[in-house]
């Protein structure tokens, strides 16, 4: 299997209550920030390998969090989504970052959402990577799977400890036979995302993230659900900076038509569709993502920048992203709003 680098700095940082929040930074000390938010599940790695290398090559800071229940983030359920920020804040803070994009995959993109809208002044740009819409308030999207979370709410809720240690337990047990697992479930999966997960380095970057954040806990998903099942604490007509938003139009998890009602919803956003994708799309095209994001920090990242990343970072991307372009004949992009 491809091998995965550790983190350039890995830890936890303490928040309110006596808690603490992981996180794992790639890239460089001093640069440029983003704030990665990772997918339900996922950890604090769940950050593409072509991300990490552009980090490295042109002076970037990438840092994924793990939400209180993985990793090393103490379990916690918060009162709703936007109450996460008061942990961010303090994460931020001792961290030493003043201002900060923030990137979320699925269940990533209302936290990402809920840093704009808690920090207007901290939080210039946000992408969104096949983000949750709403379930419930003026902003609910009604359908998709999510619905199936809705209806077993009060069981996730007072059950979320119990089934995240049992899942947790499971997958040490399972450790040994965990990329042919990741194989299994890719077996099952739409075109985009078997793709993806046959892409080696790709298939490294979710075992490793699975392996490291499960170890010790798995509360987190069945924490993120709930909360999204009630309202997030703020509207998205409260998100004033730009977002991006990119949707595969195979999305299975998460329906194309949920984020383009969000993308509708919200006062300053544009939608790419990313043609033959689904879930996982969004984490095939790094660079995309990366220049996006950074034109609301930077004022625009184009020209020989992109060119830097160097023969490395090349050859990901060709693997990942250049795989589902050539499948669908072209960009893969349709630009909404």
């Amino acid at each position: 299997m491809t091998a995965v680098t550790r983190p350039r700095l890995e830890g936890s940082v303490a928040v309110r209550d006596g808690r603490r929040l992981g996180f794992a930074e790639y890239g460089v000390a001093r640069g440029p920030a983003v704030l990665w938010m990772h997918g339900t599940p996922g950890a604090r790695r769940q950050v593409p390998l072509e991300a990490r290398a552009i980090a490295e090559a042109e002076g970037l800071r990438i840092i994924g969090i793990d939400r209180p229940g993985i990793g090393s983030s103490t379990a916690h359920l918060y009162r709703d989504v936007l109450d996460w920020t008061g942990d961010l804040e303090l994460l931020a803070d001792t961290l030493g970052l003043d201002t900060f994009a923030t990137v979320g995959l699925s269940g990533g993109g209302p936290y990402a959402l809920a840093a704009a809208a808690a920090f207007p002044d901290r939080v210039p740009a946000v992408g969104v990577l096949g983000g949750v819409a709403p379930t419930v308030g003026v902003d609910a999207a009604a359908g998709g799977p999510i619905q199936l979370a809705v209806t077993l709410e009060p069981v996730l809720r007072h059950g979320r400890l119990a089934m995240g240690a049992a899942i947790s337990g499971v997958i040490r047990v399972v450790k040994p036979l965990a990329n042919h697992a990741v194989d299994l479930y890719g077996h099952f999966q739409p075109p985009g995302d078997r793709t993806l997960l046959a892409v080696p380095e790709f298939k490294a970057m979710f075992v490793d993230d699975l392996l490291n954040g499960s170890r010790f806990q798995m509360s987190a998903p069945f924490a993120d659900l709930v909360l999204f099942c009630r309202h997030w604490g703020f509207d998205l007509a409260d998100v004033g900076a730009p977002v991006h938003w990119w949707h595969g139009d195979d999305d299975h998890i998460v329906p194309l038509r949920h984020g383009e009602h969000a993308v509708a919803r919200l006062p300053d956003a544009r939608l790419s569709v990313i043609a033959g994708q689904s879930h996982l799309g969004g984490l095939g095209i790094a660079r995309e993502v990366l220049d996006g994001v950074l034109e609301g920090v930077l004022g625009g990242r184009g020209g020989p920048a992109g060119a830097a990343v160097g023969e490395a970072v090349t050859e990901v991307a060709d693997a990942v992203a250049g795989r589902s372009d050539r499948r669908a004949g072209g960009s893969g992009r349709r630009v909404v709003g």
